[in-house]
């Protein structure tokens, strides 16, 4: 696919990613921003600002991803800047412990009902493959069970149909991993109630874990139904494996307590991203205090990082959920999500186009699919030649959204009813264009 913009050309989005080609692969240091599914060059951010972001070119685009989901509060939000400013007059790491790691581990502790004890880290990736280790180290079994399309990072034992880049670069695994490593993964359909009764049934006494974003966005936005919770709660419950959400993008983003609170399931750990650290690269992992007092120094099982809890990420982190608990912005972002989701669907709707649009709080896809995506053997049907051109046209409107079908986009307190409008009425322009080739 070759998108040439000629509403918005960007000459040095262009130098710039060719020179990056030169010394990074692909240009990019994450696949997800490689412009790999919808064709084109990426391009080239020089700035953000509230819901905002300019590129090297300088155009403004209304920001619909925010850094991949950290920015709830807009880019720059004065009370984090502010926060990170004064942690830097003291030193940017210390490689010792300092009191803002307690800070911002009681106020995750605080919010999310199914952690005891934390331990930061510095990405997603850590955290799930870390809560992965725990988990066998607790239990003492090897198998883990995951689902089709949900994305955990790459971790080895994870990377198996998985989604994200992977999913969008059309490899469920990667070259480079041992089949030992993925030996004792167990991949089953989301949402599937059967299969998981079958899984338990042969192998539950073999099982450590089952891990699953509660809500997926890493194969566009897909709602877990609530028989699928209860039933995978009840069967790790019964088998005695341990129950692990991935929260990373969902924490702190469709409630303060995360999708956990929303939906009543308290899993035995969580791993958390994004958000805890307000666009600085903080993730944690947690649960039950018996599970993390197996995590070294206090027990056996290993998992260290020179970088964790450093100060200039740790004041990130706690300024953003401060900002959050005071500002409670949850019940208006669902009330924007709620018009976005309806009124993308009205206008697909207007211009013959099939699809759905589901959402839950301030995340939502727009799939050019007809069925309710409920796993991912639904959601590879999805018309993805459909949604490049979409995504083109409406990045020729000055509207940035997720570059993948695949993805979920995500809302923020920066965004007002006027950016909503601006939005909607760029979806109908690049609707009709669509709708007509």
């Amino acid at each position: 696919m070759d998108f040439v913009s000629t509403r918005r050309p960007r000459p040095r989005s262009q130098q710039e990613f060719a020179r990056a080609q030169q010394s990074i692969p692909g240009g990019v240091n994450s696949p997800a921003r490689a412009f790999g599914a919808v064709g084109g060059t990426p391009v080239i951010i020089e700035r953000g600002d509230g819901p905002y972001l300019y590129d090297v070119d300088g155009h403004r685009y209304i920001d619909f991803i925010g850094s991949w989901g950290p920015h709830i509060l807009g880019h720059r939000y004065p009370a984090v800047i502010e926060a990170i400013t004064r942690a830097l007059d003291k030193g940017t790491s210390f490689g010792a412990p300092c009191p803002a790691e307690a800070d911002l581990a009681e106020l995750v502790i605080d919010a999310v009902p199914s952690i005891e004890q934390v331990r930061m880290v510095n990405s997603g990736t850590e955290a799930a493959m870390s809560a992965l280790r725990a988990a066998r180290g607790y239990t003492g079994r090897d198998v883990v069970i995951k689902f089709a399309g949900c994305y955990h990072g790459h971790v080895d034992a994870l990377l198996v149909s998985a989604g994200s880049g992977a999913l969008t670069l059309g490899h469920p695994s990667s070259p480079g991993i041992p089949k030992g490593c993925t030996a004792d993964t167990l991949v089953l359909e989301y949402n599937d109630c059967q299969q998981l009764e079958e899984a338990f049934a042969a192998r539950g006494s073999e099982i450590a874990c089952a891990m699953l974003e509660p809500v997926v966005g890493n194969m566009g936005l897909v709602i877990p139904s609530k028989e699928f919770l209860t039933t995978l709660q009840s069967l790790c419950q019964r088998h005695g494996a341990l129950l692990i959400f991935d929260e990373v993008m969902t924490g702190f983003r469709l409630a303060y307590g995360g999708a956990q609170s929303l939906f009543g399931i308290t899993p035995d750990m969580t791993a958390l991203g994004k958000i805890i650290g307000g666009g600085m690269p903080v993730a944690a992992y947690g649960g039950r205090r018996e599970i993390m007092q197996k995590v070294s120094p206090a027990g056996p099982v290993y998992q260290a990082g020179t970088l964790s809890g450093n100060p200039i990420a740790m004041a990130s982190g706690i300024a953003t959920l401060k900002s959050l608990k005071q500002l409670n912005p949850y019940p208006r972002l669902a009330e924007v999500g709620d018009r976005v989701s309806a009124e993308l669907s009205a206008l697909a709707s207007k211009h013959g186009l099939p699809h759905t649009v589901p959402h839950v709080g301030s995340m939502f896809t727009l799939f050019f699919n007809p069925e309710v995506v409920t796993g991912y053997r639904i959601a590879t049907k999805s018309n993805t030649a459909r949604f490049a051109r979409y995504f083109h046209e409406m990045l020729d409107r000055g509207i940035y959204l997720a570059c993948s079908q695949y993805e979920a986009c995500f809302l923020s307190i920066a965004h007002t009813d006027q950016h909503i409008s601006e939005m909607l009425t760029a979806a109908d322009e690049a609707f009709a264009i669509i709708a007509k080739t």
